[in-house]
C-alpha cells in the first residue's frame, strides 16, 4: 500500500506542478498580458466581429460554417478565447492577429454572448 501511496502522491504532483507550469507561460506572454490588462468596448468587439468573424460564425455569433459563439466564455477561458482567435489551430479557422486593444475589445464582446 506505500507504493501506491507514493505513486499516487507523485503523480498528483507532477500534474499540479504541470498546471501551474501552463499558468505561468500564459500570464508570461507579453500580449495576452497586455490584452488582459486592457478594458474592452464590447461594441467595439462587435464591430470587429462583425467585420472578420460573422462570415462563419453568424452575424449574431449564432454558428453558420463556424459554430456558435453564444455563451463561449462559459466553455472557455479568457485565454483560451484568446489562443483560439490568434492560433486558428482549428481548422478551417484563419489566424487572426488583432492588436491589443482590438483583441480586448472581440473579446469583451464574446464574453458578453
Amino acid at each position: 500500500m506505500g507504493r501506491i501511496a507514493f505513486f499516487t502522491f507523485f503523480v498528483l504532483l507532477a500534474i499540479l506542478l504541470g498546471i501551474f507550469a501552463v499558468n505561468m507561460v500564459r500570464t508570461s506572454d507579453p500580449y495576452i498580458k497586455t490584452v488582459l490588462s486592457l478594458e474592452g468596448n464590447p461594441a467595439q468587439g462587435h464591430a470587429i466581429f462583425q467585420i472578420n468573424c460573422a462570415g462563419c460564425h453568424g452575424l449574431e455569433a449564432t454558428g453558420s460554417v463556424g459554430p456558435s459563439l453564444q455563451s463561449v466564455s462559459k466553455r472557455k477561458s479568457r485565454y483560451g478565447l484568446i489562443h483560439q482567435v490568434i492560433g486558428g489551430q482549428t481548422p478551417p479557422m484563419p489566424k487572426f492577429q488583432p492588436n491589443a486593444k482590438e483583441m480586448a475589445d472581440l473579446l469583451s464582446y464574446l464574453e458578453s454572448l
